[in-house]
């Protein structure tokens, strides 16, 4: 019988392999280990495949299968070096563009690759004579014919690990480009936030202020001295949290505590308000200033429209993963609702930071007008 050499994927009729890795790797540095581990975990069963394919092929000759798989596999295992130098020239020379260059140096680099590969497997064959005594002899290889042989097939495995590096490549870009769009999109709704946060402050700066006014007038300097004071409080709050979206709820509730009782100096003999919180949602993430605007509208629009004692009433609970915060006070909608500065802040806010998870409604029950707030419930620490 004829000595045989045999390719370890063509089955019985030449043997292949690819170069070394190392040198390249320290160049670089896109490649990490899990890529490496991954694509020499390819080619470790890459080899034992094709050495498998040509035991089952060749099995009644009786070779050693302990070498011949080990032939295959050291035969297939370099080609981590040429996935390696792959991955680089993608990246030197991309294929993004139909130009000539790039196509010329990834011809190039699979036909001596190629070259390479075979020189390297009819090497090590003529070393391990994986095939016992029908392993072919330097004197019976037709060089030429051994190199040209296997070529097509190492220009088309070529071809698939480039292909597999430009899909990664174009996965890993995505996923770049998508972060980058999520971090755009979170500076606009900053931005867009903060420009309602200076909207809200104004306006309720201004209503203060006239708030103020009216007690100078009447007389009640000692209450407006207080309302200043309040003012100072609140305006002190504003600024400590300059920048910040969300607050605890507990800090919050304080501030609004303050702010009532700007408006209860006002109304004296004709407004109270009751604030409940439970001790557990203290530490509860909320906008801040959610509830101001919400309580300067029960006072504008009930306590300063409507004659009679008025009791204003914020509470706040938990339901499930919902966070529910209130505010009840004495009056009549109108129909239909019309919304101010304050109440389209309040909506924009919550679409701004929650999307569609928190929701804001007006609702009128028996003579009490209900402003509610319900938004996923989070705590911060």
């Amino acid at each position: 019988m004829a000595p045989a050499i045999v390719h370890p994927m063509l089955g019985s009729a030449a043997v292949l392999g690819r170069p070394s890795p190392c040198a390249i790797l320290h160049t670089l540095a896109m490649i990490s280990r899990p890529f490496l581990l991954a694509a020499a975990g390819f080619w470790l069963l890459f080899g034992l495949v094709a050495g498998i394919q040509v035991w089952i092929s060749m099995i009644t000759h009786g070779h050693n299968i302990a070498l011949l798989l080990g032939f295959h596999v050291a035969v297939w295992i370099v080609w981590l070096a040429p996935t390696v130098g792959i991955v680089w020239l993608a990246r030197r020379f991309p294929m993004s563009a139909p130009r000539a260059l790039p196509f010329g140096v990834h011809f190039l680099a699979a036909t001596v690759i190629g070259l390479l590969h075979a020189l390297y497997s009819l090497g090590l064959m003529l070393w391990l004579q994986p095939y016992d005594a029908m392993t072919a002899s330097a004197a019976d290889i037709q060089l030429e014919q051994a190199l040209l042989t296997p070529l097509l097939l190492e220009w088309i495995l070529y071809l698939l690990v480039l292909g597999a590096v430009l899909a990664l490549d174009y996965g890993r870009r995505s996923r770049e480009q998508a972060a980058e769009a999520e971090e755009l999109r979170r500076s606009l709704v900053d931005a867009r936030l903060h420009a309602l946060e200076l909207q809200l402050r104004p306006h309720f700066l201004f209503n203060t202020l006239n708030a103020i006014t009216g007690l100078v007038r009447t007389g009640r300097g000692d209450e407006a001295i207080g309302v200043v004071a309040g003012l100072g409080d609140l305006l002190r709050y504003s600024l400590d949290h300059a920048g910040r979206q969300r607050v605890r709820l507990g800090e919050e509730v304080e501030m609004l505590t303050r702010f009532l009782e700007i408006h209860r100096a006002r109304f004296p003999d004709r407004m109270t308000f009751e604030v409940s919180l439970p001790p557990p949602l203290t530490q509860a993430a909320v906008p801040i200033l959610i509830l101001q605007p919400l309580v300067e509208n029960a006072v504008r629009h009930g306590v300063e429209r409507l004659s009679g004692a008025h009791r204003i009433e914020v509470r706040a609970q938990q339901v499930g993963d919902r966070l529910q915060l209130q505010v009840a006070n004495r009056g009549q909608l109108t129909s239909p609702v019309s919304e101010g500065i304050g109440l389209r802040n309040t909506r924009e806010r919550l679409r701004a930071l929650y999307g569609d998870q928190a929701g804001f409604a007006l609702t009128q029950a028996g003579e009490q007008v209900i402003a509610r707030v319900e938004l996923p419930f989070e705590s911060l620490a």
